[in-house]
C-alpha cells in the first residue's frame, strides 16, 4: 500500500515538474514570437540598413529618420565598461566574504549586499541624479573649461550611466560568485595547502578555477541586468541620441523605449517595438555566447 502511494506521488511530481517546464518553455517562445511579430514590420518599412547603421533619430520631423546606431553603441559600450569595472570589484568582494573575512564581518557585509540587491532601480537613479551627476558636472567643467565645441550636459552623461550600472550589477555578481566559491569542496583547499601552497595561491589557483562556472553565471546575470536597465539610466544618462563618449548625453535601447512609447504612434511606435526586438536579440546572443564559453571551459576541465 505504501509502495503504491509512493509511486503515485512520484508520478504526480514527475508530471507536475514536466508541466512547469513546458510552461517556462512556452513563456520564452511566446515572448520571442511576440517580439518578432511586432518588430519585423518596421524593418520591412524602414529598412534594416537605415535602422541599424544610420545615426540620425528624428521620428517626428517632416522627413522622419529612424537610425539607432548611436543608441546600440551606447548600450553595448556602457554595458561592457560597467562589467569591466563592476565584475573585478564584485569578484574580489566575494572572495573576501567567502574565504578571508571572519564570520561576523562576512555576515554584516553579506546583509548589506543583500539589501543593495533589494533596492529598486529608481532609487539608484535618484541617488545618481542627486549625488553623482553634480560631481561629474564639476569634473566636466574642470576638463572642458574654455572649450567652445563641447556641449555641457550638467553631469547627466554616459560616464554617470556607466558608474550607476557598475554599482547595480555588484549585488548579483557578488551573491552568485560567493555561493559558488563556498560550494567548492574543502578537500581541494586542504590538498592545495598540504602541497605547500599559500592561502592566496590556493584561492586563485584552486578555488576560483573550481568555481568558475558559477562565477560565469553571475557575470551573465550582471550583464543581463545592465543591458535591461531603464529607469535608473533614464535619470542619469541625459537622453540625447549622441556619439557614445564619456561626457556626452546618450540614450540606450531601454531608455529609448521608455522615453517615447507613451506618445508614439504609427510607424514611430512600430520602430520602438523593433528597438525592443534588437535589445531582446542582444540579450539572447550575449547569454548564448557566454553559456557556450562556460560549457567549453567545463568540458576542457
Amino acid at each position: 500500500m505504501k509502495l503504491a502511494k509512493n509511486k503515485l506521488i512520484e508520478g504526480f511530481a514527475k508530471w507536475l515538474f514536466a508541466f512547469f517546464g513546458v510552461v517556462a518553455i512556452f513563456a520564452v517562445c511566446s515572448i520571442t514570437f511576440y517580439m518578432i511579430l511586432k518588430g519585423m514590420p518596421a524593418i520591412a518599412k524602414v529598412g534594416m540598413s537605415e535602422l541599424l547603421f544610420k545615426t540620425s533619430w528624428s521620428p517626428t520631423s517632416a522627413n522622419p529618420s529612424y537610425g539607432i546606431l548611436y543608441i546600440i553603441m551606447a548600450s553595448l559600450l556602457a554595458t561592457a565598461t560597467s562589467v569591466l569595472i563592476g565584475v573585478p570589484i564584485a569578484l574580489f568582494t566575494a572572495i573576501f566574504l567567502a574565504e578571508i573575512a571572519n564570520k561576523k564581518i562576512a555576515s554584516i557585509v553579506t546583509s548589506a549586499i543583500e539589501l543593495l540587491a533589494a533596492i529598486p532601480s529608481v532609487i539608484y537613479g535618484l541617488l545618481g541624479a542627486m549625488v553623482l551627476v553634480p560631481m561629474i558636472y564639476k569634473l566636466e567643467k574642470l576638463i572642458f573649461a574654455g572649450s567652445l565645441t563641447h556641449q555641457f550636459t550638467g553631469g547627466s552623461n554616459m560616464l554617470a550611466a556607466i558608474i550607476v550600472l557598475a554599482i547595480m550589477i555588484l549585488p548579483t555578481v557578488v551573491s552568485v560568485s560567493m555561493t559558488s566559491i563556498k560550494a567548492v569542496s574543502n578537500n581541494l583547499r586542504f590538498a592545495s595547502l598540504a602541497l605547500g601552497a599559500t592561502k592566496i595561491e590556493t584561492i586563485f589557483h584552486v578555488v576560483i578555477p573550481a568555481a568558475k562556472s558559477g562565477i560565469a553565471t553571475g557575470i551573465v546575470l550582471g550583464i543581463g541586468r545592465a543591458l535591461g536597465e531603464a529607469m535608473a539610466i533614464n535619470m542619469v544618462a541625459g537622453g540625447c541620441v549622441n556619439l557614445p563618449l564619456p561626457f556626452n548625453s546618450v540614450r540606450f535601447l531601454t531608455t529609448q523605449i521608455v522615453s517615447e512609447m507613451g506618445y508614439a504612434e504609427g510607424l514611430h511606435r512600430e520602430v520602438l517595438f523593433t528597438v525592443g526586438l534588437v535589445l531582446f536579440a542582444f540579450i539572447m546572443i550575449v547569454n548564448l555566447v557566454l553559456q557556450r564559453i562556460r560549457k567549453k571551459a567545463i568540458d576542457n576541465d
